[in-house]
């Protein structure tokens, strides 16, 4: 499951499941400053992109949508593998790696992941994660103009990111790069419209409570934690949310 999907789901159960922390959280210092962004990029998300999904997904058969999923979720492994490789887990960086010479190979350029059906597990990483196992600490909460939740140190290791999870910044066509750029963030957006659609919750505080479930899921990440990557997690939190949806 790719790395948008996670946050919508996290996001989801924990809306449904917890009352929001109150206001002037110690996490949190720039909060005034971080709700308006956050109205910003829900406008932005309400007038753009959600119709933009919508409209995606209407158009395009659910093949040709897992298959974009998976070209971009096999690029990214190459990042993945380099940030597993910096936080010294070798064994899951030459796993990311032969996850990405398996998919481009057998895997039609990523479209088809031939990885994940012979065990190799898709994995989550990046420079902010890395940072955080090197010891940098996470800083405040920040709200990224048009990209959302994040910190401090997450925000310096979007830099880095940038260069090594998207790779085709590098190609020359500048029209190829627009493209691609584009499908990408439509893809993701569409990913989380699945979940939205799925369970309709008016969250008591949706500022806050997407703040701490990022904290939470972002804790998960760097410690390797429970979050759900295979597909029988990935249907059991599915079934999770129909329940909720039915009481």
């Amino acid at each position: 499951m790719n790395r948008a999907l996670l946050i919508g789901l996290l996001l989801l159960l924990g809306g449904c499941a917890t009352v929001p922390q109150s206001s002037r959280d110690p996490a949190d210092p720039w909060e005034s400053y971080n709700r308006t962004v956050f109205k910003f990029n829900d406008a932005v998300d309400k007038a753009v992109l959600k119709p933009v999904a919508r409209g995606y997904q209407k158009i395009t058969p659910d093949m040709v949508e897992t298959g974009v999923s998976n070209f971009f979720s096999n690029l990214s492994d190459l990042g993945v593998s380099l940030n597993n490789l910096l936080q010294g887990e070798p064994r899951r960086a030459g796993s990311d790696l032969l996850r990405f010479v398996l998919n481009s190979t057998f895997g039609l350029v990523g479209v088809i992941d031939v990885a994940s059906s012979l065990g190799l597990e898709k994995h989550a990483e990046d420079f902010g994660q890395t940072m955080a196992v090197w010891g940098v600490p996470s800083g405040p909460y920040f709200v990224i103009p048009f990209y959302g939740p994040s910190t401090i140190r997450d925000t310096a290791g979007f830099g880095v990111d940038l260069i090594t999870h998207y790779p085709w910044r590098y190609l020359d066509d500048r029209v190829t790069r627009y493209v691609l750029t584009t499908l990408s963030v439509i893809n993701l957006r569409s990913e989380v419209l699945q979940l939205e659609d799925l369970v309709g919750i008016e969250f008591y505080d949706r500022y806050a409570s997407t703040r701490d479930a990022w904290l939470q899921y972002r804790e998960a990440q760097i410690k390797n934690g429970d979050v759900a990557n295979s597909e029988e997690d990935d249907e059991e939190m599915i079934r999770e949310l129909e329940e909720l949806d039915e009481q």
